[in-house]
């Protein structure tokens, strides 16, 4: 039975309840709210959960510790909403037949509910601020006496008992004679720079930290959602709202204490860019937009740094590693590259999760090639792969005759033109008032969108973007004001416009989505 309660726990109670002529083992554990943590004193607690899901994984996690360890019964209660200072915040009792069997299920159930319940506490502090915390913490490895399997369990294997730490194992890639120690001691003292910790970064910076990459930086300055989950499998549902950087750095260092990690919790762009990458010796980008790709191509070619490119659609990814001293960069091959928005990226047009996974890996794999000096490296080819026919392509691409020079030329153009959005985009309360205003209001939603989410306004054409750029002969030629879900293809079809020479072109900040959020606050 595992259950929320507002109220206090009452273990006398709740102990009574175990009470099983049969058994004789009984095991407790109580969760107290203590007045300090990491050097602050606390003054209270508020705890939080997502509870229809927090109760299936409970029950999920008591059905699991009385099936491994053959317990007759377990219970688990956990408070939510303020509690004091000294009060029981989470309460676990087992009852066996053994006491060994108690305390092992006893121990499994308190960690396993912080791993994977998504319960929240919000710490307030004496200085006044306050926080809300991830109750997840890594708990100790365990083991269990091969002896210690209950008879009525049909015996396993799982492990329970405290064992020594141990140091990182790269035995099996050293066995490869292209490896060796030789190149393991070419990885410890490598450094690389994944940019993203999303869907293609996640496999790539987890492959790298267990390969024993000596130091491993990580770029990003998302909050984790919980539509990244299906894609990014390093984080959990109790992780969403805290820094990718951190939780990634907190599963890193579970899996490779041995590497050093460093953050960098910012959006890299042509200002911020240059003085992070020249600190590391390849670089890994794992964005999903295209300006930021070209940014880190132009500052890369500068720096005479290797880049290794990933990019996803739908089920369809590309691979391409850009080397300063030989073969093409990215511009070489992408001259007119599309604005952001006019392709969509994976909120808007979807993505399988392994399909990043796949890509995210063969990076991963292609940095191990560079540093390693390994055969077949990918030279001067884009790799092309859709993955539901497994089909895979290799392109052979040509440098441009002004390569590297018109890198460093296009950096500079792109922040002039990124400083022009603030023109371009603008902010209404309604679309009616746009309307009011003198606009032609203009969804450019797809119409399986807007069936979907009317725009509530009757004064709106609709015109897919696609539709609008390329084949709508009565496109409107006066004020227009272009709405989309979000706001990025509406401001990625007013920048298109705009080069073509309308001037009174706009895109509603924000789309659709910042309408709902005003109306609701």
């Amino acid at each position: 039975m595992f259950r929320f309660t507002t109220d206090p726990i009452a273990s006398a109670a709740l102990r009574a309840t175990l009470e099983d002529p049969a058994c004789g083992g009984h095991a407790c554990f109580e969760g107290w709210v203590r007045d300090h943590n990491e050097g602050r004193q606390v003054m209270r607690l508020e705890y939080e959960a997502f509870e229809p899901l927090a109760i299936k994984e409970g029950e999920r996690i008591l059905a699991e510790a009385t099936a491994r360890f053959g317990v007759e019964r377990a219970i688990c209660v956990h408070r939510l909403g303020p509690l004091g200072i000294g009060e029981t915040a989470v309460w676990v009792g087992v009852s066996a037949r053994h006491r060994h069997e108690a305390f092992l299920a006893c121990r499994y159930i308190i960690d396993e509910v912080k791993h994977r319940v998504p319960i929240w506490k919000k710490e307030h502090y004496e200085s006044g601020d306050s926080g809300w915390v991830n109750c997840e913490r890594c708990a100790a490895p365990l083991s269990v006496p091969a002896d210690a399997a209950h008879p009525q369990a049909g015996g396993h294997h799982h492990d329970h008992g405290h064992v020594a730490p141990v140091a990182a194992d790269y035995s099996r890639q050293m066995a490869l004679k292209e490896v060796g120690a030789a190149g393991q001691a070419k990885l410890k003292h490598s450094s690389v720079l994944v940019v993203g910790c999303g869907g293609l970064g996640v496999p790539a910076m987890t492959y790298l930290a267990a390969a024993g990459i000596g130091r491993l930086g990580l770029a990003d300055a998302d909050r984790l959602e919980a539509s990244n989950l299906h894609r990014q499998p390093l984080y959990a549902l109790a992780d969403v709202g805290r820094p990718k950087v951190e939780l990634a750095a907190l599963r890193l260092r579970a899996l490779n204490p041995e590497v050093a990690l460093t953050l960098h919790p910012v959006r890299l762009d042509a200002y911020t860019a240059p003085d992070i990458l020249a600190g590391y010796d390849l670089i890994i980008d794992c964005t999903d937009n295209i300006s930021g790709k070209l940014v880190l191509n132009d500052v890369c070619v500068r720096l005479g740094k290797p880049i290794v490119f990933a990019s996803v659609y739908q089920y369809e990814g590309q691979l391409q590693v850009v080397r300063p001293d030989r073969g093409p960069c990215l511009r070489c091959i992408w001259p007119e590259a599309a604005r952001d928005g006019l392709l969509g990226n994976c909120a808007e047009a979807g993505v399988l999760g392994p399909v990043p996974g796949v890509l995210g890996n063969l990076q991963a794999l292609e940095a191990l090639k560079l540093l390693l000096d390994l055969p077949g490296q990918l030279g001067e080819d884009l790799v092309m792969v859709d993955l539901l026919s497994l089909a895979i392509t290799r392109l052979r691409a040509r440098r441009a005759p002004d390569c590297p020079d018109h890198g460093r030329s296009r950096t500079a153009a792109e922040g002039a033109d990124g400083a022009a959005d603030s023109d371009i985009e603008i902010d209404f309360d309604s679309l009616e008032e746009a309307a009011e205003a003198g606009f032609e209001v203009i969804d450019i939603r797809e119409v399986p969108e807007v069936a979907a989410q009317p725009a509530c306004c009757s004064r709106i054409r609709c015109i897919p973007m696609g539709e609008l750029l390329y084949a709508a002969p009565g496109a409107p030629a006066g004020r227009c004001l272009l709405v989309c879900s979000g706001g990025v293809r509406s401001l990625a079809a007013a920048r298109e416009l705009r080069a073509r020479g309308r001037a009174e072109v706009f895109s509603l900040r924000g789309g659709l989505a910042a309408l709902t959020r005003g109306a609701m606050a």
